[in-house]
Order: C-alpha cells, then structure tokens, then sequence
C-alpha cells in the first residue's frame, strides 16, 4: 500500500474513521488543546479526601507508572467487591482457568483502567495471558485500581489527568515488551491502539508523512511518538504486525473506524466486533448509561435535575440510556436526532423530538450522546440558558466544540473543580462545562457499574480467546462473535438476578426450528 494513502486525512487523522460513537459511551480519543502538560499537584476523584498526588510519577518497581502505588490495598478491596458483581468473567475464570488457553498470549491493552477493567486483566491473566495496559481516556483512570494491578505485577501506565503526550507515550509503553517486541492480541476502546500500530506500520515504510506540517497538537504528539519508536527500533511496528493475531474493538465508534480500514483495505488483522454483541451494545451501552451519566452530573454539579428541561443529542443506544436515566430523575426529555427511525421511537418513548437550535431557549442540561462532530457548537453554547450543562457521553471530545469555545473572543474559564469548568461570555451568562467535552460518566464519576460491564467483558475474553485458539475461522477482516456465544454469555449473569429459564419442549423447538438449547434467534434479530 502507498503510504501517501493514510489511515485519515491529514488535519483529521487523530479523529474517527467515522462519527464516533452513539455507542458504548466508554471510549476516547482525547483532543488537543485544554490539558495542561503537569499540573504542580494533581487530586484524582478516586482517592480519599485530602489525598494530594504528585505530578511525578511513582517508578520504583517498573515497569508500571500509576499515581500513588500505596492505594493497592484499597483498590484491591474494591476489586474483590467487582468480583462478586461480575459473575461472568468469574465463570471463565473457573471454566477455563485450569485449561490455560491463553498461554503464550501476549495482550496489549487500551481500556479505561477502572475497578472493573481489573477484574478483566486479571481474568485474561488467569487464563495464561501476559498483559500489559494503557487507559483509552485521560480522565477514566481509577488510581487505586491501576496501583492494585501495578502491585499484583501487571505492567500498568495509567492515572487520572494524563497529559496528551502521556497518554500516547503510555499507549506505546503498553505495546512493547521488554524483549523489544509488542503484542500479538489487542484489546481495544476506540480505536487508539489500534490506529497507533497502523499507522507506525505505514510509517516505517515511508516516515516522510510524520513531517508533514499540522495545525493538530495530538496528531503531532502521535508523530513524535512514531518518530522516536522508528529512531529507536525502525521495524518495531513491522515485527509487531508479523505477530499480531487479532484485535477486539469494545466501541461503536472503533468498530466503525474498524469496518472503514477493512473498506478502504488498510486493515492489517483480524478483529473482532465486541461492541455489537447483543449482551455488549443492548446492555453496557443502553443500562450503563442510564445509571451513570446522572452519577457524573451528580457528582460534577450536584443540581437537582427534576424538573429541569434536557436535550439529549443523538438516540442510538447510548442515547437511549441517557434520555431514560434524565427521564428516570423526572427531568422534561428532549431528543435531538437526525434518523427518522431513532426520531420516531424517541416519539413513541414520550419525548419531544426536536434541533438544538430550538431548543437552546429551554434546555438545563445538554448530553451529546451521537459519535459526531461539532453537534453542539460554541456558538449554540452562547445562546443557552444561563449556567446550562454540557456535557458528553458519546465518545470523542469533538461532539462539542470545546476549542472554539476557548477561542470565543472575551470568554472566561473558571475551574470550579477538576473536570468541572465554568464558561463565562461577555454578556454575563456562563455555561457549565462537564469532563472538557470528554466522557462526563468517567472523567466526572467511575462508569458502568461491575455487573453491567460483566456482560461486555465477559465478550471480550470470548474474543481473545477465539482470536487466539481459532485464528482459522477468524480471517483478515471484521467479525462477530456467534449467537451461541452471546446467549451464553446472557446465561452466565441470570442467576445473580435470581432469573430462571423456561426450557423449550422438543415438539416446541422442532414448531420454532431452532435446537432446545439454542440459539433462539436468528443472527439478524434485533431484541
């Protein structure tokens, strides 16, 4: 492939192949910008009260480089809490854990280092992998459940308000053993890592395109990224991808940049569609967000949100969440969308559906909740209520256009508090910024709770697994997970809601056409 043909173009590489996101709500490509290099002291949202951790990261027993190593017991506390909520990853645990069929299986991983994730880690751990982690969010680190990980010997890179350079130094941390060579699976949100290898592959083959000149602070720091790697090993991408067996992509938003690569045949690998595993995306993304995006707004503002009018941009799944969780504290719901599908079933669940633009007016609360651009912009920002909420709970920062908001002549930012800003014009009326535009259900909360993102997890191991055992019924290209798999998957997590299966009679099973134990439904059908 000529490597004049890039992986995006060239002021907009860092952004998704597609819109981002109106899906999982739990990716992040972090944008350039608004994050300060080093803070003198940073306060993370995860450690106790009073508790001030230095800029200066602790490196005593690399590899790993997390806020504070002294918060492992507590975070292994919470861990051992996550266990009992997330019974599928547990069932795999004992399942598979004897069997081992991870072993020999290096995985590289880009997810938000939370208490939940741990329990991931040490789960693809139990089964024989050797993992190394990066978070795909600046914001979404759990400081103690990265040092829980850290101390148990996991090599980690991740705490709460990285910088833009450290977050991409810690993406490429994450992927390089210390024999020199990288991963040969990937679990990815977003796209990060995987957009990282790719383009270092292209790179190696003609590295003139990291010195094209651009105006985009994070495409720079990925070039110098790239740049070094080449300086200091210029075939490690090459000899990453000679060994690479597979990705798995947990986010809409990635698995569209996924499906766009595979079109435009700059796809290296196998990868597997985590996100539209029907016990990922109709779980994680619709009941997740319905009981974390008001646990961000809560915690960032503590306002009472009855009563209050909010306009959730996009329906899709995670707009699904997000209009009931508001509708769920009483709020007046509007929906803004452009597909006359999600528009009329917005409709039909009772909210108004309408623009922005006719909303400004009447809004409190704003959620962008769709994987595209500029949906709210610093001129709608203007025109809003006096100490309206913007926040997002799609994916990238660039739902919201939080650099034209800093540039907006006589604008005043006031940090109320970390991942809370207000914004004041020069008529007086202020907005409430959430997170800097990024995900307000991690960067001002800790997300999905265990038990939901047991389902999701749980599909991911799936997909390493079969990444890793059956690399011939996984070819070059994008795929999904079986409907066995996914009812199984559901079958893991009834018990712990006390739920119990009625079983199909043989005559009832041969009148459906389907087997007595599945699946029940075909692979095109919606739930």
């Amino acid at each position: 492939m000529a490597v004049g043909v890039r992986l995006e173009p060239p002021e907009r590489s860092l952004r998704p192949f597609s819109a981002y996101c109106g899906g999982s709500g739990r990716g992040l490509l972090v944008r350039s910008g608004e994050q300060p290099v080093s803070w003198p002291k940073r306060v993370s949202g995860n450690t106790p009260p009073n508790r001030e951790v230095p800029v200066s990261q602790v490196e005593t027993k690399l590899p790993y480089k997390v806020a504070d190593i002294s918060l492992a017991d507590w975070g292994r506390k919470e861990i051992q809490l996550a266990e009992h909520e997330m019974p599928g990853l547990m069932a795999l645990r004992k399942k598979y854990g004897p069997k081992k069929p991870l072993a020999g299986a290096r995985i590289m991983g880009s997810l938000h280092m939370t208490v939940q994730t741990a329990v991931l880690i040490e789960t693809l751990a139990e089964l024989g992998a050797d993992v190394r982690w990066a978070s795909c969010n600046i914001f979404s680190t759990q400081d103690h459940a990265a040092a829980a990980i850290a101390d148990r010997g996991t090599p980690v890179f991740a705490f709460k308000g990285e910088s833009l350079d450290e977050y991409w130094d810690f993406t490429k941390q994450a992927m390089t053993w210390p024999d020199g060579d990288g991963p040969n699976l990937v679990v990815d949100d977003g796209g990060d890592a995987t957009l990282l290898i790719h383009r270092g592959y292209y790179a190696e083959d003609d590295p003139g395109f990291l010195d094209e000149p651009t105006n985009n602070k994070e495409l720079a720091i990925v070039n110098r990224v790239l740049k070094q790697t080449l300086a200091e090993d210029p075939r490690f991408f090459h000899r990453l991808v000679s060994q690479w067996k597979g990705v798995s992509e947990e986010t809409t938003t990635g698995v569209h940049r996924l499906y766009q690569m595979q079109q435009r045949g700059e796809l290296l690998v196998p990868a597997i569609n985590v996100n539209d595993s029907v016990t990922k995306s109709k779980f994680d993304n619709i009941y997740g967000c319905r009981h974390s995006l008001i646990d961000g707004i809560n915690r960032a503002t503590d306002v009472m949100i009855a009563g209050k009018t909010a306009l959730v941009c996009g329906y899709g799944d995670v707009g699904k969440g997000s209009a009931e969780s508001l509708a769920g504290q009483r709020a007046r719901v509007m929906v803004s969308e452009v597909d006359p599908i999600c528009a009329l079933q917005a409709l039909m669940a009772g909210y108004t559906v309408t623009t922005v633009e006719d909303a400004l007016p009447f809004a409190d609360i704003y959620v962008t909740a769709t994987g595209n651009r500029d949906v709210i912009t610093a001129e709608h920002m203007s025109k809003m209520k006096h100490q309206a909420i913007v926040c997002n709970i799609g994916h990238f920062d660039n739902e919201i256009q939080v650099d034209a908001l800093n540039a907006w002549p006589g604008i005043q930012r006031t940090r109320i508090k970390p991942q809370v800003d207000l914004y004041t014009f020069r008529d007086g009326h202020s907005i409430i910024l959430l997170a800097e535009g990024r995900l307000v259900n991690l960067g001002c909360a800790t997300g999905h709770p265990s038990f939901v993102m047991s389902s999701s997890f749980t599909n991911q191991v799936l997909a390493q697994m079969a990444l890793w055992t059956q690399p011939d019924e996984y070819p070059l290209g994008v795929h999904v997970l079986p409907k066995k798999l996914d009812e199984e998957v559901a079958r893991l997590h009834l018990a712990q809601l006390g739920g119990k299966l009625t079983k199909l009679r043989p005559d009832q099973a041969e009148y459906l056409g389907v087997s007595v134990d599945g699946p029940f439904k075909p692979e095109h059908y919606r739930y």
